[in-house]
């Protein structure tokens, strides 16, 4: 979006709005002349304050509501004083977009880092902004190599692996030869190949490498296995017993048409060396080239497949046992990180499909290829119960938290209904549930009766009712090239300021917890993408106030 056109669209609106707020002002309102900046910087005198002020500011002052906020990143509060002072002035409450889900706290090993997290929180801190915790138990941007790697790491394998590698005991042949093997000493190297008894395989035979001379190339003195047959691409374990003189050098290769190599540094005595590889190709051959002088002995050649032979997987006890434990690990390392300082959370996130609104799992719901590292269905190993066990795990952490459950697409009566009944399920097994968040992530086509439907329906649960992402999307085509229209524009206020109307009016003042809005400038938005551009938020990039702003604020004045 130009920043010339929104500012020609917001002056024509603030004029609007002006002439409008004028109309219909109470009487205990001041009637004097005031002056303020509009959009575009310049001075303007009106005869109403009805646009002045902070959201925050006029939310507790004229609606006694409790709570404005936008969600904040690290990257851009860390960076851009001139963003932290408008969430500053703007907003009491911010949320994390990122930082403090699971999928940014716990690495692939398990541990967690809190880096980040904790330097954003000091931020918002030190500016006096109260932080809601978002969230804990979510299915989107987890780390699911970790969490499947735990059920993995539950497989037990039985039997021996098959062996690969034929003629790998060198019991086969006479003197010196030995079926299956080409032994060459070539180019400048001296050496020979030669049969021992000192064996390492409960055999009679093993081969000996004496290295005189190493050649100007590794490859000088070699031994080639024959080909074997493995599957492309797959992970194989090659082991080696050898006994050297000293300490010595032998180069394993794996080649026919692709070269891979390990050098293994040898000891003195007898050892067994392991080579982890994936074999590019179905035919491989294995190759000692011997870089280094010395004596080798080399005997009990093995290459496996080490997911080879009977896996016993884990009963369905066992997996529920071990996701439990990384549920409660998560929730209660963080709420009990953050006691004290983050006093409200998003306890379970989007618990409910979308098309039936039952609860999302593997029945309904498929995880994208794309996604298998990120997304994580907690409810497929924990059963209806994973949502008692996160708040039961949050509650033990921090008993005086706030705790939510949060939803989008509560326009539809499918997804309302069936939140509203989970989130009665998990009170009456005994959750401590506070509240209830609607995303609200909707668009000029969605109903003010709908708005209204949902805040009702919400408030008759007698909990908090949030209002926890809320942005209006114009670019519904998703169109590359969208442009907003003046009309676009004028439809996005007046519904910001119908959703502040219907929170006010449907809501009582006893269950507003507040509204966030997710993203402060339209330029950060998550809608807002090269593919598809939007201008869903209150602010351009430039920190103007845009005609959503001054209509948003209306609202919280209750004009």
């Amino acid at each position: 979006m130009k920043n010339s056109f929104l500012r020609q669209v917001t002056v024509m609106f603030l004029v609007t709005a002006v002439t409008l707020a004028a109309s219909c002002k109470k009487d205990s309102v001041d009637n004097n002349n005031t002056t303020s900046t509009n959009t575009s910087g310049t001075k303007t005198t009106g005869t109403s304050p009805d646009t002045i002020g902070t959201l925050i500011g006029s939310a507790t002052a004229a609606a006694d509501f409790p709570n404005i906020g936008f969600a904040v990143q690290y990257n851009t509060m860390s960076t851009n004083a001139a963003y932290v002072s408008v969430v500053k002035r703007e907003a009491n409450y911010v949320t994390f977009g990122n930082e403090l889900k699971y999928g940014s706290i716990v690495q692939n090993d398990g541990t967690f880092n809190y880096t980040t997290a904790d330097a954003l929180y000091a931020i918002c801190a030190n500016n006096g902004l109260s932080v809601f915790g978002h969230n804990l138990c979510w299915y989107s941007q987890q780390n699911a190599t970790y969490l499947n790697g735990l059920i993995t790491g539950l497989n037990q394998q039985t039997g021996t692996p098959t062996n690969l590698m034929q003629y790998g005991d060198f019991e086969a042949g006479t003197g010196s030869t030995f079926t299956g093997w080409n032994n060459i000493v070539g180019g400048t190297a001296v050496g020979s190949f030669n049969a021992v008894t000192d064996d390492n395989d409960g055999g009679s035979r093993a081969m000996q490498a004496t290295v005189t001379t190493p050649g100007a190339n590794a490859y000088d003195m070699q031994s080639i296995g024959t080909t074997f047959t493995v599957t492309p691409n797959k992970a194989y374990k090659v082991t080696v017993s050898i006994k050297s003189a000293a300490a010595g050098t032998v180069r394993l290769v794996m080649q026919n048409t692709v070269y891979q190599q390990d050098d293994v540094a040898t000891t003195p005595g007898w050892a067994t060396y392991t080579w982890n590889l994936t074999i590019t190709e179905a035919s491989p051959i294995l190759r000692f080239n011997f870089p280094a002088a010395g004596v080798y002995v080399i005997d009990n050649i093995t290459v496996t497949d080490p997911n080879s032979g009977t896996i016993i997987k884990p009963t369905p006890t066992q997996v529920a046992t071990v996701i439990d434990t990384a549920l409660h690990k998560f929730i209660n390392t963080t709420v009990t990180r953050y006691k004290g300082k983050i006093k409200a959370w998003d306890v379970v996130n989007e618990p409910m499909s979308d098309g039936t609104g039952a609860l999302r799992d593997a029945s309904n719901y498929t995880i994208p290829a794309a996604n298998v590292s990120n997304q994580f269905l907690w409810s497929e190993y924990l059963g209806r119960n994973f949502g008692l066990k996160a708040f039961q795990y949050a509650k033990a952490a921090d008993p005086n938290a706030l705790l939510f459950i949060n939803e989008y697409n509560l326009e539809y009566n499918y997804k309302l209904d069936s939140l509203i009944a989970y989130t009665q399920e998990l009170i009456g097994k005994g959750a401590k549930i506070d509240g209830i968040g609607t995303q609200m992530h909707i668009n000029l086509q969605t109903s003010q009766a709908s708005i209204d439907n949902e805040l009702i329906k919400l408030a008759q649960t007698g909990l908090m009712v949030r209002i926890s992402e809320l942005d209006v999307a114009l670019n519904a085509a998703k169109s590359s090239t969208f442009t907003p229209t003046a009309a676009m524009l004028t439809a996005q206020a007046a519904l910001y300021k119908y959703v502040v109307q219907s929170y006010l009016k449907n809501v009582p003042k006893a269950q507003r917890f507040g509204i966030t809005i997710w993203g402060l400038t339209d330029n950060e938005s998550w809608i807002n993408i090269p593919a598809a551009p939007d201008a869903p938020l209150l602010f351009n990039q430039n920190f103007t106030k845009k005609p959503t702003y001054y209509s948003f604020l209306l609202g919280l004045k209750g004009m």
